[in-house]
């Protein structure tokens, strides 16, 4: 079986244009300046061709083994780099490198063609009702509805499907079998495989007679440059819209409920399920496998930790944790309190800890 390298790096990059794009001064000896850099890789993987970062302690040593032809990092560690190591000092050794790794990789920015081609591919399915705007991409096996439009610059992947009335912005990324009913996407809007967007929320009244079904009939607000992750599903609003705030980014497997409003820049993070009606303000971050009941705020700027359920309102600009959610302090406390009851009972013996913590 062959191997394949399915991302490849565009043209090599010069030291020069890597100082560049990292915002310094390059080095004054010309040689060193022309060598070039094919492609990045680990420390401890690199090789004289590749660039590679170091902004920690911890991977001292795997620095001074290392054989990258380049490496990003700061005046701290730059003593540590072995001979024939090309180091560039920088402020935010991290930041540079992604930032140089987005000009090598500029097509893993987005999901494109599955299908490897431009335009209307044979075997897409357009509704005569549809408006595509020129340099639209569709891959065999997409579907567009009546009335939906798209703006230029969008890829629709094999199977995506894009329903009635549906309105796509410009440079768009909808992956394969992604479904989008009832939504609004703004510019810049990356949809990755296989996320549902736009179907009916969960509603229902219920009685003894069983469980009749509340009409869905808002819709699914994306702003500019919002990105959602792989079967992710996004539920259009009941009575108002489901909305997404500019910049936001939604990771896999999240589910956000009917009627949610989510802001600008927000950051939410993968098995995190948000109910109907919740808010969350501007900059707010949910780690993973946070729950939030429904019609509670999270205030701008706050932080949820990672498994934590939010089931009451949040202010603004707060670290909150533990289930229920509360300040971060408040629930060390608890957990350090709840640790040292456990300690007392081993340390009782057999029979004893129910006297120890009476």
């Amino acid at each position: 079986m062959s191997d394949p390298v399915f991302i490849s790096a565009r043209a090599p990059l010069s030291v020069a244009d890597i100082c560049a794009l990292a915002g310094i001064a390059a080095p004054a000896d010309p040689a060193v300046q022309s060598r070039t850099i094919h492609a990045v890789a680990p420390l401890d993987r690199a090789g004289p061709e590749e660039l590679s970062f170091l902004d920690a302690m911890r991977y001292v040593p795997q620095f001074q083994a290392t054989r990258a032809g380049v490496c990003l990092t700061s005046e701290r560690f730059a003593g540590y780099a072995p001979a024939g190591t090309v180091v560039l000092a920088v402020p935010k050794p991290y930041a540079a490198f992604v930032t140089v790794t987005r000009h090598f990789y500029r097509d893993t920015l987005r999901p494109g063609s599955v299908f490897g081609h431009k335009g209307v591919a044979a075997g897409a399915f357009v509704h005569p009702q549809a408006r595509l705007e020129d340099d639209v991409t569709l891959d065999p096996g997409a579907v567009v509805g009546p009335g939906a439009e798209i703006g230029a610059g969008t890829v629709i992947a094999a199977g995506a499907i894009i329903g009635p009335g549906v309105r796509i912005g410009r440079d768009c990324a909808i992956g394969a079998g992604a479904t989008l009913l009832h939504a609004l996407l703004g510019n810049g809007v990356i949809i990755h495989p296989g996320a549902r967007i736009g179907q009916d929320g969960f509603g229902y009244l219920s009685s003894a007679g069983g469980h009749m079904k509340v009409p869905q009939v808002g819709r699914v607000v994306l702003q500019d440059d919002v990105e959602i992750g792989a079967s992710t599903t996004i539920d259009r609003g009941g009575i108002r819209d489901t909305v997404i705030g500019e910049g936001t980014k939604i990771d896999n497997l999240v589910q956000i409920a009917h009627n949610v409003v989510i802001g600008r820049h927000c950051i939410v993070v993968s098995q995190t399920g948000i109910a109907g009606s919740a808010t969350l303000g501007d900059y707010v971050v949910l780690g993973g496998q946070v729950g939030v009941i429904g019609h509670v705020t999270i205030g701008t700027g706050s932080q949820i930790a990672a498994t934590s359920n939010v089931k009451h309102d949040v202010p603004p600009g707060v670290q909150w944790g533990g289930s229920p959610a509360k300040p971060m302090r408040e629930w060390f406390r608890e957990v350090m309190a709840v640790q040292r009851l456990g300690r007392a009972g081993r340390e009782a013996g057999p029979g004893q800890e129910g006297r120890e913590t009476e």
